[in-house]
């Protein structure tokens, strides 16, 4: 298997409303192709030296490596955490069709409009080159 640039993203965020906040600047800045929010997590950790919790939103944020500390730097801006949890684990095998997608998306000159990936016209998402 070849390597790859592509990645999902791990981001916790303090609530629905930032993780939605924090996702839809990735994906309309093109340094996402899509972000699954997972609304309701519970997280334990260490903090301060105490053991703490936290209810919390994980983003799951399909990319690019290569944009990876474009989005750290995006996200720290944005984030309400001292220190915000994003990390990266590599793709290393999917759907040929939807990488190509996910290629493409991060890209600019994507829209919902123009050839899509397949040739198939019933796949919701169109891309221009």
């Amino acid at each position: 298997m070849k390597g790859t640039d592509r990645i999902i993203v791990l981001i916790t965020a303090g609530s629905e409303e930032e993780a939605h906040k924090i996702a839809e600047s990735l994906v309309n800045g093109k340094k996402a192709a899509c972000v699954n929010i997972v609304p309701r997590v519970d997280s334990l950790f260490r903090w301060e030296g105490k053991l703490d919790s936290a209810r919390e939103s994980l983003l799951l944020v399909k990319t690019k490596a290569s944009l990876f500390s474009e989005i750290v730097e995006m996200v720290k801006r944005m984030h309400s955490y001292e220190v915000p949890e994003i990390i990266a684990l590599p793709i290393i095998a999917g759907n040929e069709d939807y990488l190509k997608w996910l290629d493409i998306a991060c890209r600019q000159g994507f829209t919902r409009a123009g050839d899509d990936v397949g040739g198939d016209k019933t796949r919701p998402y169109k891309l221009t080159y």
